[in-house]
């Protein structure tokens, strides 16, 4: 029986930890709190989950995490990553009852798998700077494949499809020049974009003009690759600003006794000019 104690509010009652404190900090609590409340006995819906089931939550909490690298403290991060790793040990203890693997089937693959393609650290490779790691890595990895009797894959095989679309393309970009496949100079890409542009311009039909607008991002997300920028992160950021400059702007036209919707769009430009240069000075 789940023993409780009582806070100062007496109809809150809070279930002691399962877990001694100086435990709590241990990852094999994690694996042990989520068998508990899988078993019978335990909570009906952590119980009910599936592999299948928990795909929405797993996406859901690896963004989340995202969004704490790029705006949130320490703290928020340190909790993201802690929602992901109970992801982990969710689909770990669904194996366990099907008796499929465990988590110690997990960690001794990913183990193996860390020290088997890094014999520039743990045997007697070589790997003078991350582009050589990288071309190793997949070396590396048509070897592993080659051991197991599989056949010889694509560079584009072990994308995900379920990638989002920006860094999907990121992605596939960056292995096709792993292999050669890439312009000599950023000059290329720039003159790419600018013969998709004029490719939709061209465009006579409106799934002609959809193809050559997703030719034109593809191009785009190039540049972004030749700069150094990750796409996804740069848009997720602009995005994120535009958010917070069309809050300010919604803000200052209630402060104003103004209808925002109803303001001319030269109004509305003010207002947005106004909220860039808030947002300028608080970075300051």
């Amino acid at each position: 029986m789940t023993a409780y104690h009582h806070s100062s509010n007496a109809e809150s009652p809070i279930p002691e930890s399962p877990i001694p404190e100086a435990r709590i900090g241990e990852f094999q609590s994690l694996i042990d709190i989520v068998a508990r409340l899988r078993a019978p006995g335990g909570c009906p819906w952590d119980a009910e989950q599936t592999h299948e089931s928990l795909k929405r939550n797993l996406l859901e909490e690896c963004y989340e995490a995202l969004e704490a690298i790029d705006g949130g403290g320490p703290g928020e991060l340190a909790e993201e990553l802690g929602d992901i790793l109970v992801q982990v040990a969710f689909h770990a203890d669904i194996a366990r009852q099907a008796g499929d693997f465990d988590i110690a089937d997990v960690l001794t693959a990913i183990n193996h798998k860390l020290i088997r393609r890094h014999p520039h650290v743990f045997a007697d490779g070589r790997a003078d700077d991350a582009r050589q790691v990288e071309r190793n890595w997949e070396q590396l990895k048509a070897e592993e494949r080659r051991q197991a009797g599989k056949p010889e894959p694509s560079a584009m095989d072990s994308i995900p499809g379920a990638l989002p679309a920006l860094t999907a393309a990121q992605l596939i970009q960056d292995r096709a020049a792993r292999f050669g496949f890439d312009w000599d100079d950023v000059g290329g890409v720039l003159d790419k974009i600018v013969e998709e542009i004029g490719e939709f311009r061209a465009a006579e039909s409106d799934g002609e003009r959809a193809d050559e607008f997703g030719d034109i991002m593809f191009a785009l997300v190039n540049l972004a690759r030749w700069s150094g920028i990750h796409a996804e992160d740069a848009l997720r950021r602009s995005n994120g600003r535009f958010r917070s400059r069309y809050r300010t702007m919604e803000a200052l036209a209630r402060e104003r006794g103004q209808d925002f919707s109803g303001l001319p769009l030269d109004g509305k430009e003010a207002l947005w000019q106004e909220a860039k240069s808030i947002e300028q000075r608080a970075a300051d």
